[in-house]
């Protein structure tokens, strides 16, 4: 048993959908957020950049006594490499693993498709991990930039017409392949899964990377006796590098009022 909190951590406000998740399966968990809403996006930065502003963040989270470092950013979860994942002194998830071997589990026609950030297209992480699973799997990816503005600023509707053209526009092609299977590797994209789940067809599976990196957590949470005693209902904290006024809002957008917690400001390049 193991009283501290599970530190969670994203370029902004995307990985509240992994909190969310965590709240729904691990209720009695203290949870530490991270947003670095002050940098993102984290997509279109380079690699030396990104492991930077990564590295930060971790150590921000270890200085707050976390039990459990969960990466819900695809884009981090891509550029650090194992070596330095494997050093840290706790537990650490990200969400390219874990998608990766959900998809491989659900696809039936061995083809895959792939949509996330600039950078982690660029990475290649997915086709890597998805082939080392599935050495014959055909993958196809897309970029899709646009969509992490339009759900921070609120298009989520289920036929909100902007988000669904560009949805359209980013996803023709990879329909058109014949995909049984998608990553949503951004964890923005949950918030309009409706509309990607609309243009795709009801034959595609949506692998929510950031849910299956939670259960990931939990599973590991659980083997490795890492787990609260569950007496109470957890407490979520939140942090973020630049003002908190406009967090709140977000936490409502991408959790719900049962999201509720502090949200504080802090200088990350500090750490």
């Amino acid at each position: 048993m193991d009283k501290r909190p599970i530190g969670v951590f994203d370029s902004g406000m995307g990985g509240l959908t992994a909190v969310r998740q965590l709240q729904a399966m691990l209720p009695g968990e203290d949870i530490v957020y991270f947003g670095d809403t002050g940098r993102v996006p984290y997509g279109t930065r380079s690699p030396e950049t990104i492991r930077q502003y990564a590295e930060q963040d971790i150590r921000f989270l270890l200085s707050q006594d976390v039990k459990f470092l969960l990466a819900a950013c695809g884009t981090v979860s891509s550029t650090l490499p194992k070596s330095y994942t494997e050093a840290l002194p706790v537990p650490y998830v990200g969400v390219v693993g874990a998608a990766v071997s959900a998809a491989a589990a659900a696809t039936k026609n061995g083809r895959i498709g792939v949509i996330a950030t600039p950078a982690t297209i660029r990475s290649r992480s997915y086709e890597t991990r998805i082939q080392g699973i599935l050495p014959d799997a055909e993958i196809f990816t897309k970029s899709c930039p646009m969509f992490v503005p339009l759900v921070e600023n609120g298009y989520v509707g289920p036929n909100d017409p902007i988000t669904t053209a560009i949805a359209h526009e980013y996803l023709d092609e990879i329909r058109a392949k014949g995909v049984d299977t998608l990553i949503l590797g951004c964890t923005h994209y949950p918030l309009i899964a409706h509309i990607i789940a609309q243009v795709m067809g009801p034959d595609v599976t949506l692998i929510d990377a950031g849910r299956e990196a939670a259960l990931k957590t939990r599973d590991m949470l659980t083997r490795l006796d890492l787990l609260g005693d569950g007496a109470a209902k957890g407490e979520t904290r939140y942090f973020m590098s630049d003002s908190p006024e406009s967090f709140s809002a977000a936490v409502r957008l991408f959790i719900g009022p049962q999201g509720e917690g502090t949200a504080s400001q802090i200088a990350i390049e500090q750490y």
